[in-house]
């Protein structure tokens, strides 16, 4: 929610406002805001809206009516709207801390479990990204708990790939998520300063370092250099976040576990908040902003 100006000859107020339940959201503007209107409104607020559905620029956007705070007597609960990962944080965290404790090599295992510890109160509501995929309550350690189903498999199917770093890689490539971002019930409100100036993925490279000094293993090791490799290269590319491509047969399974889990999730998600009568979704921006087909066979 914003407060802004029109640019008429006589500004007036309005409220720039995005409504969301947890089946998705819509922009809408409060035209001719009040003053009270804007100190009553805030992010996160929840709100009975009555409006009209306009369509402006291909996009669907409500105008707002009439708009006023809940109270008790409404009966409801801002949890009641929002938007949470399809398995609830008590079953997605023991399945990422039993990963940590299966993996065999002790420096692996322990690098990882001081990382994790870092976040491990956070991995409760965080989700996985702003927008652009598990963008939800609960949505990184739901991300985190498939990517690892398709890493067991995968592992079976390639044995040349090292369980221990494919599991590590997956557990610490988007670690650093609840730091690089300020959330709340999920939502993505601002990317942090250090998410601004520093990125999770350096973070998190540099948490593999600091667990090093702590823990007394060689920085200079050829695990800690794999580690760090695994998280700076997971992007692939310079201009998607990554300073280095993949160059360990891990990173490259890695990236595509991840690229996969990840536009899977935007086209489930994007299907299921897809109105039952419509034959195409919205396009969607992670998958080169393509539409998807309802096919019904």
């Amino acid at each position: 929610m914003e407060a802004k100006q029109t640019n008429s000859s006589v500004p007036k107020d309005y409220l720039d406002l995005v409504l969301a339940d947890s089946s998705g959201q819509i922009s809408a503007k409060l035209w001719d805001a009040s003053k009270t209107d804007i100190e009553t409104f805030y992010p996160m607020c929840l709100v009975k809206v009555q409006g009209v559905v306009q369509l402006y620029r291909e996009k669907l956007q409500v105008k707002v009516t009439r708009m006023r705070k809940t109270t008790g007597q409404d009966g409801v609960s801002i949890t009641d709207f929002i938007r949470s990962a399809p398995l609830a944080a008590e079953e997605l965290l023991p399945v990422i801390q039993q990963a940590i404790e299966s993996l065999v090599h002790h420096d692996i295992r322990s690098i990882v479990a001081y990382c994790y510890e870092k976040v491990k109160d956070a991995m409760q509501t965080a989700p996985a990204a702003k927008t652009h995929h598990h963008a939800y309550l609960g949505g990184l350690a739901y991300h985190i708990v498939r990517m690892l189903e398709i890493g067991e498999f995968i592992c079976r199917q390639r044995p040349f790939l090292n369980p221990d770093l494919i599991k590590a890689g997956i557990i610490l490539h988007d670690i650093a998520k609840p730091v690089e971002m300020n959330s709340e019930y999920g939502i993505v409100m601002d990317y942090s300063n250090q998410g601004k100036l520093i990125g999770h993925i350096n973070l998190a490279s540099n948490w593999i370092t600091e667990a090093t000094f702590k823990l007394g293993i060689a920085p200079e090791s050829n695990v800690v250099m794999a580690l760090q490799h695994l998280v700076l290269s997971h992007h692939n590319l310079s201009e998607w976040g990554s300073p280095v491509q993949p160059q360990l047969p891990e990173a490259v399974a890695l990236h595509y576990i991840d690229s996969m889990d990840a536009k899977l999730q935007m086209v489930e998600d994007m299907l299921q908040t897809t109105a039952a009568g419509e034959e195409w979704t919205p396009v969607i921006r992670g998958l080169e902003n393509k539409a998807i087909f309802k096919l019904k066979l």
